[in-house]
């Protein structure tokens, strides 16, 4: 089972960015497609931000146009650059791996038990 650790969380003001960061290990990185998920308290945690092997990204509606993911096969890390954070982008953020092997960004972020292996979480908190 792959190994996830997230950084980068925090607080931060309405207008502001923030860049989280994982990294994996115990798993051939370059195989799977990986992303990030978002989570609040009451809700579904939902795909926000997925990379396919190849960098073929997906992105929800609600972050797409400020949100960035972008992976760095040579150091197995995935990043997230968050612009313009808004209040509502408030969650528990959490980077995943998708457990087929060659998969797509857009299965990995949308459809249910695509995830393999989840990060411990980090709070990203947006003040209005």
């Amino acid at each position: 089972q792959a190994q996830i650790v997230e950084s980068g969380g925090g607080v931060v003001q309405a207008g502001e960015s923030l860049r989280l960061s994982c990294t994996m290990s115990g798993l051939t990185f370059d195989a799977f497609a990986v992303g990030w998920f978002r989570q609040t308290p009451g809700s579904e945690r939902e795909g926000i931000a997925c990379i396919s092997r190849s960098s073929v990204t997906e992105y929800a509606d609600s972050v797409k146009g400020r949100f960035t993911v972008a992976r760095d096969n040579t150091r197995n890390t995935v990043t997230l650059q968050m612009n313009n954070l808004k209040p509502e982008d408030t969650a528990m953020y959490y980077c995943a791996v998708d457990r087929t092997v060659m998969g797509s960004s857009w299965s990995l972020c949308t459809v249910p038990g695509r995830v393999a292996s989840w990060g411990q979480g980090i709070q990203v908190t947006v003040s209005s």
